[in-house]
């Protein structure tokens, strides 16, 4: 199944039952996290927050995987990856039972935290069992239609997600939420085989010792360090552009959907195939680098939303005996947003093939995601913090501008640094 998914387009994956029920647990995760992107401008709105605490709502969320994707990698690699992704699927539903209660900014921080441990269970598992099951010639589909699936959930959770919050209540986007999540939960449990990565020996190299070698790679450095510095740029997005729009246009939830789903449309047009392209074409890195300086773009465009209504008028849709109108603003923050798609379309697939690479070498696939999610978490720690600061200090198109800063010093330094060791003796290494 595998070998014939390879000379195939990407929905012939989705006749590979194991990768149906992978899928499953990146449209769970996805869908979850856009929607609750959405509902953090609301809580901006509804406990009239600051830039610089609106920061410490994806902070909270990073702080905790810095904490724990290394060990958690580690443990990935020498345990069965069937239970952590059963584990964190039902730690989401926690996470959604939390969101529905929330009374207080520091509830919000602490759930937001929570969110975080379960997104990095889900995330990294699913990676690595993608990573491990798929063949070599096909890992760059797999990879790619994997997250084609996540941006397409995404981009779902953006639409029905801020539908659901503009036509009810917390409670109700959460219950259906957990439903879906439950449904991902059954069938990783009926279709995913058991012990389904977990190829390393405990007792060959302890987690430091494989960190250790893997760093000793100009290639994991030079990816390493594009991680750190890009994250702080994309996280600060990622965060802002929902609050900027809630609270500077009065967007509402639906229609900050849409915006969202400007980047998450091209990205799961596309993905899939770049990934495919990638497999092909070879030299991952220039994928990479080109990615970045786009997305650099986009980020850029963002506050030339304040602007908009000298320039673009505002428009109001009329459907089913209803109205509802589009500021000037939100055909900035769509076309912004899908240039960022464009950008992680292009930068994504080649990434983690080449994480997935370079662990590869010392079967150590997850401690060398493990060190990919760990540098975004470095960057995530105190990306939106930072940004918040700067834009209280001074303004949005300062805050916005130095985001895009940090893109592309890390894009200039990254194509500088990069360069591709020879294929280590894997023997020589495994008596270290």
């Amino acid at each position: 199944m595998v070998a014939e998914s390879s000379s195939g387009s990407s929905l012939r994956l989705f006749g590979d039952r194991e990768f149906l029920a992978l899928a499953g647990t990146a449209f769970a995760r996805s869908q979850a996290y856009s929607t609750i992107l959405i509902a953090l401008a609301l809580y901006a709105e509804m406990f009239h927050t600051s830039s610089t605490v609106e920061g410490l709502f994806g902070t909270a969320f990073a702080v905790v995987q810095l904490l724990i994707v290394l060990p958690l990698g580690r443990y990935i690699d020498i345990q069965d990856s069937k239970r952590f992704l059963l584990a964190g699927l039902l730690l989401n539903v926690l996470v959604f039972v939390g969101f529905a209660f929330v009374e207080t900014v520091e509830h919000v921080i602490l759930i937001r935290a929570l969110q975080g441990l379960s997104a990095s269970m889900l995330w990294l598992t699913g990676t690595t069992v993608v990573g491990e099951i798929s063949d070599e010639g096909s890992r760059g589909l797999w990879i790619g239609t994997y997250n084609q699936v996540g941006a397409f959930s995404s981009l779902f959770g953006d639409i029905f997600g801020g539908l659901l919050l503009y036509l009810y209540d917390f409670s109700l986007t959460y219950a259906v939420l957990s439903a879906i999540t439950l449904g991902a939960f059954l069938a990783v449990f009926f279709f995913l085989r058991d012990n389904p990565g977990g190829r390393k020996d405990p007792e060959v190299a302890t987690g430091v010792e494989t960190i250790r070698t893997l760093l000793e790679r100009t290639a994991i450095r030079a990816l390493v360090f594009f991680r750190v510095a890009f994250s702080v740029g994309k996280m600060a997005v990622i965060i802002f552009l929902p609050i900027y729009a809630r609270t500077e246009f009065g967007i509402n939830p639906f229609v900050i959907g849409g915006i969202m789903a400007g980047g998450k449309l091209t990205k799961s047009l596309t993905q899939g195939k770049v990934g495919d392209w990638t497999d092909r074409v070879g030299n991952k890195y220039q994928f990479i680098l080109a990615g970045a300086l786009v997305y650099a773009i986009g980020t850029a465009l963002i506050p030339f939303a304040g602007m908009a209504h000298q320039y673009v008028p505002g428009t109001t849709i009329r459907a089913f005996g209803g109205s509802m109108e589009l500021p000037g603003a939100f055909f900035v923050l769509f076309a912004a947003y899908a240039v960022l798609g464009i950008g992680d379309s292009l930068r994504l697939p080649a990434s983690m093939a080449l994480f997935v690479e370079e662990g590869e070498h010392f079967d150590a696939v997850a401690s060398s995601l493990s060190l990919r999610s760990i540098a975004w978490k470095v960057g995530q720690v105190g990306g939106p913090v930072l940004i918040g600061a700067i834009w209280d200090a001074t303004t949005v198109w300062v805050a916005f501008w130095s985001a895009a800063a940090f893109i592309v010093v890390s894009s200039v330094v990254f194509a500088s640094l990069f360069s591709i060791d020879p294929a280590p003796d894997v023997d020589a290494v495994a008596g270290d």
